[in-house]
Formats: C-alpha cells, sequence, structure tokens
C-alpha cells in the first residue's frame, strides 16, 4: 500500500476499504508581530580563544554561541567584519579613554585619548552593537572551563555596563564546547525575558534504516538517536507536556494502532488498543492524564475518541461522515481541540470544544488544510495548506484563531509539512523536501532563519518537546 505524504492523506489511504484563490489577508503581519513581540537589540559576538589544549574546541564554542544568539530571533547580529582587531578578553581589559584636560577658551576640544578596549569601540559606528560578550576558556581538572561576560556597550562605566559575568563546566571535547556556549548562549536569553531552546528535543520519523523508526534530535541538529526498533512503519509522534511519554502509530501489528513509549525508562508503556482497523495520530491532553487519537471503532469513517493513558475509559468526541484526525488540544485552555476532517469535502482544519460540541471550520474550504499544531498561547496555530503563493504545493501557515486572520510562512521551496512550535513559541520545526529530499527544518515564526537539521534518509512528522 501507498503511503502519500500528509498524515491526512496517509491515513485515508490506509482507511481506503473503510471508509484557488489567494485570500485577502487582514493585516497578517500583526499575528507575526504578536508572536515576535517587538525590536531586536544589536549584540556583537566576538570569537573567544582558549588558552592551551582548550583552544582545538573554540570553533565548535564560537559557532555553537553565534548560532544560538543569532537563531533565538532576540538579535540583530553585528558583522564580524566590523569588529575592532583590540578584543577584549576580560573585564580588566578595558580601559577608559585619558579626557585631556579642558582647553584654553576658544581652542578646539581635544579627542580622548584611546588607553585600550573600551565600550565606544563597539556602540560606536560601525559596529553600532548594543551587547557584547567577552571571555576565555581553558581546561581545569580535566574538564573545560568558559570565563565569560555580557556587556552593555551603551552604559558610561564598567560597574553599569556588566551585565553578568559566570563560570561554566564542560567535558574537554566537542560536546562539552556546544554544552557551555549552549549555556552562556541561555543565559543571555534570560536576561532578555527570553526562553533558550538548550535542552529541547524534537522527535521525528525517518526511514534511514530502512524501516519508518522515531528518532530524535536535540533542537540544532546534534545527538541523533533512534527511539523505536520496530521495523515497520512508526509515524505521528507525539510528546507528553512534561517530556517523558512518547505516543505515536505504527504499522507493527498490521493494522494502525497506538503505542506508548516512556523516555525515562526507555520501555513499552501498556495502551489498549480498541478493536478497529485503524487507530492512529494519538496526542497528549495538557495535563499528561488522557490521549485524543482517531479511531474507526465506531465503524466507517475514522473519528475521534478520547481515553486514559492506558486507554482505559475511552468516549467518543466527534461524529461526522468523513475523516477526522490529528487532532490537537489547546495548550493553554486544554478545552478545545484542533483537528482535521474532509466532512465539508477537501480536509480543512476545525475546531471544537473538548466534549465534541461546537465544531466550526477554521480555513476557507479552499485547497488542503493538515496537520494543525497550537501555539503555547493557546491563541494561534500553525498548519500546512496548498492554498496561497505556491497554490498546490503544502506550504507553512499560522492563524489567529479567534480572527482567522492567517499569514503564510514559505512558498517557492518545495514541500512544507507538519509545523509544530519550539517551547519558546517563536520557532517552528516542519518536514520540506527544498533540499532534494524530506528532512527536518526549523525556522523563526516570521518564516526567517530556516535551517536544516536532517541529511540522513528522509524524515517527517517533527515535534518540538521540551
Amino acid at each position: 500500500m501507498k503511503i502519500a505524504t500528509t498524515t491526512f492523506h496517509l491515513f485515508r489511504a490506509a482507511a481506503l476499504v473503510l471508509l484557488s484563490t489567494w485570500a485577502c489577508l487582514a493585516q497578517p503581519s500583526d499575528i507575526v508581530i504578536k508572536i515576535m513581540k517587538g525590536d531586536r537589540a544589536v549584540i556583537a559576538v566576538p570569537d573567544l580563544r582558549g588558552s592551551g589544549d582548550a583552544q582545538a574546541h573554540m570553533g565548535v564554542f564560537n559557532r555553537t554561541l553565534f548560532s544560538d544568539l543569532q537563531d533565538s530571533g532576540y538579535f540583530n547580529m553585528a558583522p564580524k567584519s566590523m569588529y575592532p582587531v583590540d578584543l577584549p578578553q576580560q573585564p580588566q581589559d578595558f580601559k577608559p579613554p585619558l579626557v585631556p584636560p579642558a582647553p584654553r577658551p576658544g581652542a578646539p576640544q581635544p579627542k580622548p585619548v584611546s588607553q585600550g578596549p573600551w565600550f565606544t569601540d563597539w556602540s560606536d559606528p560601525p559596529v553600532n552593537a548594543n551587547y557584547l560578550t567577552i571571555g576565555y576558556a581553558a581546561i581545569q581538572n580535566d574538564r573545560i572551563v568558559l570565563f565569560a561576560w555580557l556587556f552593555n556597550v551603551n552604559q558610561p562605566d564598567i560597574a553599569n555596563a556588566q551585565v553578568f559575568g559566570k563560570l561554566y563546566f564542560g567535558t574537554v571535547d566537542e560536546s562539552g564546547a556546544r554544552k557551555v556556549a549552549h549555556e552562556f548562549a541561555s543565559d543571555i536569553l534570560a536576561k532578555f525575558g527570553a526562553q533558550g531552546l538548550f535542552g529541547s528535543k524534537i522527535y521525528f520519523t525517518s526511514d534511514r534504516t530502512g524501516s519508518k523508526e522515531i528518532w530524535v534530535i536535540d533542537q540544532d541538529g546534534s545527538n541523533e538517536r533512534q527511539i523505536t526498533q520496530l521495523r515497520s512503519i512508526s509515524i505521528s509522534p507525539a510528546i507528553s507536556a512534561d517530556g517523558t511519554r512518547l505516543a505515536f502509530t505504527t504499522f507493527a501489528g498490521g493494522n494502525p494502532s497506538i503505542m506508548l513509549f516512556s523516555l525515562e525508562s526507555n520501555r513499552m508503556l501498556r495502551f489498549y488498543n480498541q478493536r478497529a482497523s485503524l487507530n492512529a495520530t494519538p496526542t497528549f491532553t495538557p495535563d499528561g492524564k488522557q490521549v485524543i487519537f482517531s479511531s474507526t471503532a465506531a465503524g466507517g469513517g475514522a473519528q475521534l475518541f478520547i481515553c486514559d493513558t492506558d486507554g482505559s475509559g475511552i468516549r467518543r468526541l466527534s461524529s461526522s461522515s468523513s475523516i477526522d484526525i490529528e487532532p490537537k488540544v489547546n495548550p493553554r485552555t486544554g478545552a478545545e481541540v484542533v483537528f482535521t476532517s474532509g466532512r465539508a469535502g477537501p480536509p480543512q482544519i476545525y475546531k471544537m470544544n473538548m466534549d465534541g460540541a461546537n465544531a466550526v471550520r477554521l480555513t476557507s474550504g479552499e485547497g488542503d488544510a493538515v496537520n494543525s499544531a497550537w501555539h503555547p498561547d493557546g491563541q494561534h496555530i500553525a498548519f500546512s495548506w496548498t492554498k496561497g503563493y505556491d497554490p498546490g504545493n503544502y506550504n507553512i501557515f499560522i492563524m489567529d484563531v479567534a480572527t482567522r486572520n492567517y499569514v503564510q510562512l514559505t512558498h517557492g521551496q518545495g514541500r512544507n509539512e507538519n509545523p509544530t512550535w519550539a517551547p519558546d513559541g517563536r520557532h517552528l520545526v516542519f518536514s520540506s523536501n527544498r533540499s532534494g529530499s524530506n528532512q527536518i527544518w526549523t525556522m523563526l515564526a516570521d518564516g526567517t532563519q530556516a535551517r536544516q537539521l536532517t541529511t540522513h534518509g528522509r524524515n517527517g512528522n517533527p515535534v518540538w518537546s521540551k
């Protein structure tokens, strides 16, 4: 049986025997502005140096630090080509300019005399930075030790300019260098009220071993690791809000069924699949106590059901004459579900209450709209749609659920599907074939800074977990 690439078409094909005008946008940029929240400070991030054997790991450190801050979406990065030659490494390297005595009346005002690196080297043209990172690394007691500081270079003296200084520790290898860079970047972001993504994970499906299995990577694409080894088709992963459990759909037993997996003990958990030809696309409720999924247990097209996390206490939520799949619960309120349904023709995004009442269509009814995912604020969703620019091809959109206003983030770069939000609500992970094969990508919520994370095999169905 041929498996289609979108989840809706996949399960419509799996259950086959059982069962374009660009819309005008009302101020779509307001959606992005609300999510991205404000102007960006300019930060200068010069390459830090290491003493002795630490220098061998500073390349990966500097790339990681710069990338974390750039990819955060909170900063404009001052170009390194504009940096001064004399780079400070620690606070005592800063030397305030010598101010000459006041001249005689009518004489030209003498310029301050430089005595070494100073804040104005960075705050004035051509750098025009607001903030500066400095520091250095060394090896102590078989550990990398990073001495790091953040300065506000618009302040007049060292005491007021220093935002913080801190020591970081890692193993003497590339992994340790990345760790201390991630931690330094996370602390910088915290000073701006931002949530860093260090420590978060992205779960996805991959066929690199010859069968579709669930894999996981760090937020920057490092540390790839295989989770399942069922030698079948395992897809549509979902993670509990506390990051401890994985739910997914697998064809390992023949018909599509649901499995739960503990990410703490690395063992399968008990889950009773009701008798049906299809149990699929599971998602956890925000409190982690229940699972909502799609099933053909009632006969006819797949409908939405809710049950406890062991499969007991099952209750039907939707009742339509078509296929209802891909449920996602509002993470903020726990009171609403968005899902994909073909009840009005082509697949579209719908929303209903947790008791199944008040089902309304969110998308216009044109094209195919699938793969919806709630923003952490519970007010916006991301989804994949064949409308807009590049019609007929799947692209990523975000929508304000209350107003139905939406904005298109991708177009003209292949097929883009399965968007889900990062824990910080400023990034999206999605699958795209823009590089020639289906891979996992991330981008900011304004569609910029797209970054490819995977390269091996064909990869899809990503979900971002804290």
